[in-house]
């Protein structure tokens, strides 16, 4: 009798943890929809931020044409991509599409710290204060990788891909799909990379990796890191590439400080 008491009350302490998760999921829901929908109605802020990079004013190719003039480096002037749009639905769908993506990205403080609040009450007070840091210098993280994706990766990719020609005979027709998928794979790729730092930490907690492991393979990870910054940013010069790669290797020696002050505090 005793026993099945107790079952009873694992049991329905089980569905209070899934009530409770229900109404922070519903929560985080109506907080997303909620966003996407201003988004969807601020199209045309939206969209001027969205389709920044395909204007040639916007400002990192001023600072290209700057640079380039200071130190005498030949780039292609004759910058003018127009986008197009081929499918009667297409532009509909992206606009949802798009909407859905800015609610996420503006409602996930609100979501992670729903997360929080949600896991908290099983943490100790040294793990709910480290926990809270973790998820907040997480989303902070991804953030700036995706500001670094918008204002130079993206800028200099597009530039590059969206004017390259195997022939003169050949224009090319951008579409409005293949440049918002473009641009959402690529901030998405950089800020799941500027997790660097946080995935070292966790590493280095749960034992796997030390300071002195990271730095016997840095010749490693330098060799990895240009190959990744090859593969996000496919131009041909050296400046582009060395944009992209000196942030994720300095990301890389902040984890390498990380990971020794965690071995310390062991």
């Amino acid at each position: 009798m005793n026993k099945n008491d107790a079952e009873n009350n694992a049991l329905m302490s089980f569905w209070e943890h899934l009530d409770v998760l229900r109404k922070y999921v519903v929560r985080s829901l109506c907080v997303v929809i909620l966003f996407s929908i201003i988004a969807f109605f601020c199209k045309q802020w939206v969209f001027d931020i969205i389709l920044a990079p395909q204007n040639n004013l916007f400002i990192t190719y001023q600072w290209i044409d700057k640079i380039s003039s200071t130190f005498n480096i030949p780039i292609n002037d004759n910058f003018n991509v127009q986008l197009i749009n081929t499918g009667l639905t297409q532009q509909f769908l992206i606009h949802i599409k798009v909407s859905l993506l800015v609610g996420l990205l503006c409602a996930s403080p609100y979501v992670i710290f729903a997360l929080f609040e949600f896991i908290s009450p099983a943490l100790y007070e040294n793990e709910k204060k480290y926990s809270f840091r973790l998820l907040f210098f997480a989303f902070l993280l991804f953030f700036v990788g995706v500001l670094t994706s918008y204002f130079i990766v993206f800028p200099f990719t597009f530039r590059f891909l969206g004017t390259y020609q195997v022939s003169e005979n050949i224009t090319n027709l951008i579409t409005l799909e293949s440049y918002i998928s473009t641009l959402i794979l690529l901030s998405v790729c950089l800020g799941i990379l500027f997790e660097m730092p946080i995935l070292a930490w966790l590493l280095s907690r749960m034992n796997l990796i030390n300071s002195d492991l990271m730095i016997k393979y840095r010749r490693h990870a330098i060799v990895l890191i240009l190959v990744l910054a090859a593969i996000i940013t496919p131009t041909t010069d050296v400046f582009t590439l060395s944009i992209v790669f000196f942030p994720i290797y300095i990301l890389y020696e902040v984890s390498i400080i990380i990971v020794k002050y965690v071995s310390s505090k062991r």
